[in-house]
């Protein structure tokens, strides 16, 4: 089993995808990058406490690459906007990629060299070492299942939701 610690916006739209995903085992939500202790989601929404939402995405590499866990991660959200996502704007949405050694960094590297061939703009995705993580409350873990109908998940979730089947449905669980 690999785990991968990845931020792209909103952690509940990379937890949505994930978590349909083959081989993949475990997904959670949560926070790490800032320096503030036992951060929870409203001190990290007021953006100063330097943590990203992001997820832990647990996987098994017999069932799937982490080349496609990676490729999703950059086909699933904008890699080319600083700190923000969509309506998401702030340091807490930034795309972000959490390396534990020197091989996940060199692979999170390589991802965005393959990814930037897809995107016009350059790619701003920091690579940094990976901190405390600190998991987000229950309501946060699995969001979209409990929450399909909720605005958020239908307006920005479901497009992603979409973009993972039309591009990636062989990697996807019945």
């Amino acid at each position: 089993m690999k785990t991968y610690v990845l931020a792209g916006g909103c952690f509940w739209c990379l937890d949505a995808v994930y978590r349909k995903m083959r081989g993949v085992t475990a997904v959670e939500s949560g926070y790490t990058g800032g320096g503030y202790p036992n951060p929870d989601y409203y001190t990290v929404c007021n953006g100063t406490t330097g943590h990203a939402e992001a997820v832990t995405v647990t996987f098994d590499e017999t069932v799937i690459p982490s080349e496609v866990i990676l490729d999703v991660f950059f086909a699933t959200h904008d890699p080319t906007t600083l700190n923000r996502q969509g309506y998401d704007v702030g340091t807490q949405y930034r795309s972000a990629m959490f390396y534990t050694d020197e091989q996940q960094r060199q692979e999170f590297v390589d991802a965005i060299g393959r990814a930037q061939e897809q995107w016009d703009d350059p790619i701003v995705t920091e690579v940094t070492r990976a901190s405390t993580w600190y998991p987000a409350e229950d309501i946060h873990q699995d969001f979209y299942a409990k929450q399909p109908y909720n605005g958020y998940c239908q307006v920005i979730i479901n497009p992603k939701l979409a973009k993972a089947r039309k591009y990636y449905s062989q990697w996807l669980a019945a």
